[in-house]
């Protein structure tokens, strides 16, 4: 008889918060791409790639039941594409969830927050075992292996964008012909509300103009909102949109079970190194649930008792709740001893810069411990009362170039008010596709977009400590992301 092993997820066996949003997902069409395969495991078959997809489904099932609350529809149609990402796509080490040269992940669709929680017990991370801190929206400073705090639609999105603009500013400044030391992806689960939201249109569109080639985004498109099918309000080409905001666009039509297409979409989304990529995944939402599936009422609510049951008989899941097979482990764990060797070769690759590169290295280190370099104050001009006075916004352009030159990890701008505002640090330029060494980031009019870039940047964990600006009254626009950056304790400067 197989081996089982006994896991429960907390959240599962105590009340987690109560979700306090939740909206939506939507649409159908697209096309297709093609590249050199994501691999997967040779050892892994079929019927374990599905066990391990029923896991996921069964331990955010089970969680939610248990807690009364939450978003089950979510994790049970995403746990194919999540698997692909996490088992096979995604470099990281659960065993130090801050390694600096991880791949990101970013759930932007945060109500279905037991995806990543049971990605993150199943793959090894100590954060999500009996008794941890699961809420009900992933948040950023209470769980290891959550990037960034997810729960309005269409943040997460943008956070991922401001992810992917810290990845290729440092991969710029840093790397050489002849030694990589930043080398990462950014990838994100969204959904239809993500896409129905604003924001997310204008992180898309500067991911687009930049051409962040690292960043790959997979739309659930499910089709479900709050209040139904979402042709009653969602009828757009999602795909043509991103393609004219410049982005790679692909269509994986059955992401319920055609993984060897989720593999392809993913390994020629690398393929793209000059535009970011979204990949449209058709899913079902509460997937196996024989009466609830592709309905609005498997989004925002446990399954109960009875449609448990009828999921287990028809998806053929033999165990109880909160139960995983050891075989599952033995391949989700599989990602400790990778992601180990990963930062093992990382390791050996950042001392032999260390070598080569002194000085770029110790700028590199010192950015990367997240101290501010010793003496920084000491830049900075002193006033008396009897000096003329000046705007206030002149006095910020003085100190903004004044500790530009000792702050190595400052960095940003303002909405299209960059004169007016006097954001530019003088010595710098203009962060654009081909220059992502420089320092001056262009937001154009895109207030709520810049905020939530921002606070992707400052999340980055990296040393980048990132600033935006627009006038007083703009900032209504961009409450959302301030609002989200002071819940997720970013180091930001509005």
């Amino acid at each position: 008889m197989m081996q089982r092993s006994q896991t429960r997820v907390a959240g599962a066996t105590r009340s987690a918060p109560a979700p306090v949003q939740r909206l939506a997902k939507a649409a159908r069409r697209s096309p297709v791409a093609k590249a050199a395969a994501v691999e997967a495991s040779s050892e892994v078959s079929v019927e374990q790639i599905n066990r391990c997809v029923n896991a996921i489904r069964f331990l955010a099932i089970d969680a939610v039941n248990k807690a009364k609350s939450g978003h089950p529809g979510l994790p049970m149609g995403c746990a194919p594409m999540s698997y692909t990402l996490f088992n096979e796509a995604m470099k990281y080490n659960p065993k130090d969830p801050k390694w600096f040269n991880r791949d990101r992940f970013v759930l932007s669709a945060g109500h279905g927050s037991m995806l990543q929680y049971a990605l993150l017990h199943l793959t090894g991370y100590d954060s999500v075992s009996w008794d941890s801190s699961t809420p009900g929206h992933p948040e950023n400073f209470l769980t290891a292996g959550v990037e960034v705090t997810t729960g309005p639609l269409g943040q997460g999105i943008c956070n991922a964008v401001g992810l992917a603009v810290a990845e290729a500013h440092l991969a710029q400044r840093f790397n050489k012909p002849d030694a990589t030391i930043v080398d990462h992806y950014t990838y994100c689960i969204l959904g239809d509300g993500c896409n129905m939201e604003g924001v997310s249109t204008e992180a898309a569109s500067l991911a687009g103009h930049w051409g962040l080639g690292k960043l790959i985004a997979l739309y659930d498109d499910n089709g479900i909102s709050i209040d139904g099918h979402t042709d009653i309000s969602f009828t757009e080409d999602v795909s043509k949109r991103f393609e004219a905001l410049g982005w790679h666009v692909q269509h994986v039509k059955d992401g319920n079970t055609d993984f060897e297409s989720l593999r392809q979409a993913i390994a020629n989304a690398k393929a793209v190194t000059d535009k970011p990529s979204l990949i449209k995944v058709t899913t079902l939402i509460g997937y196996g649930s024989p009466n609830k599936s592709d309905t609005h009422d498997v989004h925002g609510a446990p399954l109960g008792a009875e449609e448990t049951a009828a999921t287990r008989a028809n998806l053929k899941w033999e165990y109880p709740e909160f139960e995983v097979p050891q075989d599952v482990y033995d391949v989700m764990r599989s990602n400790v001893t990778k992601g180990a060797a990963a930062q093992a070769e990382w390791n050996a690759a950042v001392e032999a810069y260390k070598a080569k590169y002194p000085t770029e290295y110790a700028e590199f280190a010192q950015l990367t411990s997240g101290e501010l370099p010793a003496g920084w104050e000491s830049a900075l001009p002193t006033y008396t009362p009897e000096d003329k006075p000046l705007a206030t916004r002149q006095y910020s352009q003085i100190m903004l170039n004044a500790l530009a030159p000792v702050l190595p990890g400052l960095m940003g701008g303002s909405a299209d008010l960059a004169p007016s505002n006097l954001t530019l640090m003088k010595m710098f330029g203009d962060f654009q596709k081909g220059t992502y060494n420089e320092r001056n980031v262009r937001f154009g009019v895109r207030e709520h977009g810049m905020g939530a870039i921002v606070n992707g940047m400052g999340l980055h964990g990296s040393g980048i400590i990132p600033y935006c600006a627009t006038f007083f009254i703009f900032t209504d626009y961009m409450r959302g992301a301030m609002r989200m950056s002071a819940l997720s304790e970013v180091p930001i400067t509005p």
